[in-house]
């Protein structure tokens, strides 16, 4: 198998990982990437932080509000192999209406490939890269309750096939200022293909319901985050058929994992759990870490200590900029550097 191609197997196969079974049988997987610095620090997954950070609207375009009013940011993350995948956004708060709007763009951009025959001779070269164009909006209702959706514009090209498709977000908000309380639920990706890479076969895309909820200490500059992934489906465990059997103490070999033992590991990789410091005044300095147990499970390798599911990052604001770094650790053969440069537009005016 050729680098590059060896380069795309591994992308896709992280990509999906975040999914285990039911990564692999959808389309448009990349739209399941973190899009910033500060989401991948925090496990991966962030939709109940309501704050001016306009990246989150990708995740949750319910909490889109009046403080990203003129945000603009820019995201771009380092995969295995040269493999490039970045996100930029925009909000805008229109005070009339009570409304905030948001609209991004979303690539990925695999590479070029060596076009081979089947006898390995190299034809000429190939590129595989993958948009999604975002646009959403929310309002508030009641003073602590707001709802979003975001519509999605989507193309696929690999090589000679390609693929048109369209989906959308529905979100809810509840927040509390007052207790530092925030909880949402969202439907992610909710569409299908517009044409497909092969005339009559179309592929589902990766629908999923996503709960959640984040608290904000009173006492202490911490806010934690816990989120529910694949609400719509139970079984998200990958049953491996390679699997050899674990010891336990005095050198009994369990063939048989306990039923407790099989609905609890099934349990906790719904939840990504995470954590942020936000120090100062205006928290100009933040420090972040999250840990997602479905990546945990799906990508350690056996008998080799690893900190696969375990991410964590920084933010700093410099003058009128915020830079966030994020790191996420996939597996023992490579990592996710995720990079986000950010600002507020009205501050140049001042």
């Amino acid at each position: 198998m050729q680098r590059p191609l060896l380069a795309l197997f591994l992308f896709i196969l992280l990509s999906s990982g975040l999914q285990a079974q039911i990564g692999g049988i959808n389309t448009y997987e990349f739209l399941n990437l973190s899009p910033s610095a500060r989401v991948s620090a925090l496990g991966g997954a962030q939709i109940a932080v309501r704050d001016d950070d306009a990246n989150l609207a990708f995740g949750n375009p319910a909490i889109l509000n009046s403080l990203m009013h003129q945000q603009l940011a820019f995201n771009h993350s380092f995969h295995v192999a040269g493999i490039s995948h970045g996100y930029a956004a925009y909000a805008h708060h229109f005070g009339k209406a009570g409304i905030t709007g948001h609209a991004g763009v979303q690539y990925v951009s695999y590479g070029s490939f060596d076009q081979t025959d089947e006898f390995g001779q190299v034809n000429g070269s190939f590129k595989a890269a993958e948009y999604a164009i975002t646009a959403g909006a929310a309002r508030e209702f009641y003073g602590r309750l707001a709802l979003g959706a975001n519509l999605k514009f989507i193309t696929s090209q690999l090589e000679a096939y390609n693929s048109l498709g369209m989906a959308a977000d529905l979100a809810g908000v509840y927040f509390d200022t007052a207790r530092n309380f925030t909880a949402a639920v969202v439907f992610r990706n909710i569409g299908t293909q517009l044409t497909t890479y092969e005339e009559g076969n179309t592929e589902p895309i990766p629908f999923e319901i996503q709960v959640g909820l984040s608290k904000r200490l009173r006492h202490l500059p911490f806010r934690f985050s816990i989120i529910y992934r694949h609400f719509n489906r139970w079984n998200i465990l990958y049953d491996d058929p390679n699997a050899e059997p674990s010891t336990l103490f005095f050198g009994e070999v369990d063939t048989e994992r306990s039923k407790t033992s099989i609905w609890l590991d099934n349990f906790f990789r719904h939840f990504v759990f995470s954590g942020e410091f936000l120090f100062g005044k205006r928290e100009n300095f933040r420090l972040r870490a999250g840990y997602n147990h479905f990546m945990r499970r799906e990508l350690s390798v056996e008998n080799f200590g690893s900190l696969a599911g375990f991410s964590l990052g920084g933010g700093i604001k410099v003058n009128r900029f915020r830079i966030d770094y994020g790191h996420t650790a996939f597996h023992l053969g490579g990592g996710l550097n995720h990079f986000s440069i950010s600002t507020n537009l009205q501050e140049f005016k001042r």
